[in-house]
């Protein structure tokens, strides 16, 4: 197979051809080790189990802050080490159904479930047809935060498992020789030949039968992106993706509960999806090593006299009340909340003073992933399908003619909309900078709304051409009234605590010993392409450093 991972692949009887790179060891490896990951994952009671609100007082070898992917790595890892960890989550474990049966919200009907501490939804498609889609709702510690700075809002999951609970499940690696750019520090054969294969493995990742797909229903909306990309000259790929394919056609044959085929994607998926509770967090608690506090966040942390760290910890209740303030020491901490999380808390504890020895790379290098939206109007014998998929399959790629990847996105609504609808991840130099907010008490991002330009322009290189072949328009009822791109948001944010940069090259933050960043805020702003296999790849990476010299 090519070192290129953009490869072109279409209509049926062309040779499949994998949107990964290397030498075919990524996909290669996962039926290898695959068949290890599941065979050690927890049952859901296992899981569970695992939750045990730490008590104040106590003392553990390795504390981690957050559930997404770096910390989910973090504390599977350290546990097979024979290390006991500590995992906190500021948000809820999402064991326990709602009134209506369901652990999770439907995309078409956000409840208290759906958002982060608000009282009122902020959808990421904010209208549609001319009417607002958002609502009032109860303030809850709900699953998905919208979170607001000067010039952008960040989408964030919340909850046991962080962004994959959240996430469309596109299980993207970049392409081999875009690598050096993306983590100029770290040996792109290693990350190609071991840690990639190894977190395709462990995240469960695997490919659409495309057989099956050419047929499906519910990706008619995907074969019209295909058609209409192709006819303008751009290469289509399949991407693979951590959903349960098997699952998903029994859910288009009526044999088994829709999750899906009901457009669940942004407030969470109830059935088919391989979120982190069902694959790194299940085996991490089937060691029986891990404890979990969910509603628990980490305001402080501070060396401690006698060694490690003191860590502060607000309990928090559904309605975001601090309802018990703990004191723990722990060994080592590893700080895995996000690349927003993550960042904050670190610019706060380096402006505050709790851990002055920080350097001034702390904050910075954060960006946006180049990401913007936008929809396509198509004609009336285009038709995108009234059931569609909510587990996108591919994308358009230009990235090497105009810096852009668009991944052909679902747009759910249960009606027929003769809508394509595009979440594009463009190339752009652009980065932000957080800082201590004395005055306000906050962290602000120094983040530009004008700076998004450079993301529509690579993205007008793919959607204008398609609409002058195709004789199309762009919607203007999806963000605003009349307003073609979603510019307000970024669902891949990245960077702020920089590997090399705020860390050394394993994430280590300069200045003290014990103190780990392992999450996305180590990559400056950009992986080309959906984040999250990056994101474990590189903290299964540096992991197994820091267990091999450290502990």
């Amino acid at each position: 197979m090519s070192d290129r991972s953009f490869s072109a692949s279409g209509s049926r009887g062309l040779t499949r051809r994998r949107f990964v790179s290397g030498t075919g060891s990524i996909l290669g490896g996962l039926a290898l080790a695959g068949h290890t990951a599941a065979a050690s994952a927890a049952t859901p009671a296992e899981v569970t189990a695992a939750l045990a609100p730490i008590p104040s007082g106590a003392r553990v070898p390795a504390l981690v802050i957050g559930s997404g992917y770096g910390g989910s790595v973090a504390a599977l890892r350290l546990a097979q080490a024979g290390v006991d960890v500590h995992l906190i989550e500021m948000g809820m474990a999402w064991d326990t159904p709602g009134s209506d049966g369901k652990i999770f919200a439907n995309t078409t009907q956000p409840d208290y479930r759906s958002f982060w501490l608000r009282t009122r939804t902020k959808q990421p498609l904010s209208q549609f047809l001319g009417f607002p889609l958002d609502k009032d709702v109860p303030r809850y510690t709900g699953i998905l935060d919208a979170e607001d700075f000067a010039g952008i809002t960040v989408y964030q999951g919340r909850g046991l498992g962080g962004g994959s609970l959240v996430n469309g499940g596109m299980a993207v690696t970049p392409r081999r020789e875009l690598f050096p750019s993306l983590l100029p520090t770290v040996d792109p054969a290693e990350m190609y030949a071991t840690y990639y294969p190894r977190a395709n493995a462990g995240l469960g990742v695997t490919e659409v039968d495309q057989t099956w797909w050419e047929n499906a229903d519910c990706y008619q909306y995907a074969r019209v992106g295909r058609k209409h990309a192709q006819r303008s000259g751009f290469p289509f790929v399949f991407v693979p993706n951590v959903y349960d394919w098997d699952y998903m056609k029994q859910e288009a044959a009526g044999a088994v509960p829709k999750s899906a085929l009901e457009g669940e994607v942004i407030y969470g998926n109830n059935h088919g999806k391989k979120s982190l509770q069902k694959t790194y967090l299940a085996r991490a608690a089937a060691t029986g090593r891990v404890a979990v506090s969910p509603l628990h966040r980490v305001t402080t942390v501070t060396p401690a006299s006698d060694g490690g760290y003191t860590v502060t910890i607000e309990r928090i209740d559904t309605t975001g009340t601090t309802v018990e303030t703990k004191t723990v020491t722990a060994d080592r901490v590893f700080f895995a909340a996000g690349s927003v999380g993550t960042s904050k808390l670190l610019t706060r504890l380096r402006a505050t003073g709790a851990l002055p020895a920080l350097n001034d790379r702390v904050g910075k290098n954060w960006g946006d992933n180049g990401n913007v939206m936008c929809g396509r109007a198509n004609h009336m014998w285009d038709p995108t399908g009234k059931l569609q998929s909510s587990m996108p399959t591919a994308g358009i790629d230009n990235w090497d003619a105009g810096g852009a990847f668009a991944e052909v996105a679902p747009l759910p609504t249960g009606i027929e909309t003769y809508a394509s609808f595009y979440l594009s991840i463009t190339r752009t130099p652009h980065r932000a900078e957080f800082s201590w907010n004395a005055a306000a008490g906050r962290v602000d991002l120094s983040w530009d709304r004008a700076w998004k330009q450079t993301s529509i322009d690579a993205a007008k290189t793919i959607f204008d051409k398609i609409n002058a072949k195709e004789g199309t328009i762009y919607r203007t009822d999806l963000f605003g009234a009349y307003k073609i791109w979603g510019d307000h948001l970024t669902y891949h944010p990245l960077g702020g605590a920089v590997l090399g940069e705020a860390t050394d090259n394993y994430g280590r933050l300069h200045g003290y010993d014990g103190l780990y960043v392992i999450d996305g805020a180590l990559i400056p702003g950009s992986t080309s392409v959906n984040p999250f296999v990056t994101i474990t790849a590189l903290a299964e990476r540096n992991i197994e450093k820091i267990i091999a010299t450290d502990l």
